[in-house]
């Protein structure tokens, strides 16, 4: 998967682009690590009971430029993307989705776009 300057998952009522104010510590102090490459990495574990340990990883890497970025939600071997958005069985998953993303947009590392339709 290619870095992208913005993202809209399948089914999701938003798309993400990458925050032109993004800054190096603001990615630091919302628990981002820098990788070998030089790129940030966010991993998340999206569930439905808390501490549970069962559900899907969400992963979100920035390119070291901060230009663009990668955003993928994966079954736990990490290999196969999963659309949490298909389904009214998994509200809770698209609720804690959409939070920590919106935590992202106030600390202007992404903006967010309601999509059409």
């Amino acid at each position: 998967m290619a870095f992208e300057q913005t993202i809209q998952l399948p089914n999701c009522n938003y798309s993400y682009t990458i925050s032109p104010t993004i800054k190096k510590y603001t990615l630091r102090d919302t628990t981002f690590t820098q990788n070998r490459l030089g790129n940030y990495e966010l991993t998340r574990l999206l569930e439905k009971v808390p501490n549970s340990g069962d559900g899907f990883p969400l992963k979100i890497v920035i390119n070291k430029d901060l230009t663009a970025f990668k955003l993928t939600i994966t079954d736990k071997s990490g290999l196969r993307i999963v659309n949490i958005f298909n389904s009214e069985d998994n509200r809770i998953l698209q609720e804690k989705f959409y939070f920590l993303m919106d935590s992202l947009v106030d600390r202007d590392i992404f903006v967010k776009t309601k999509n059409k339709g």
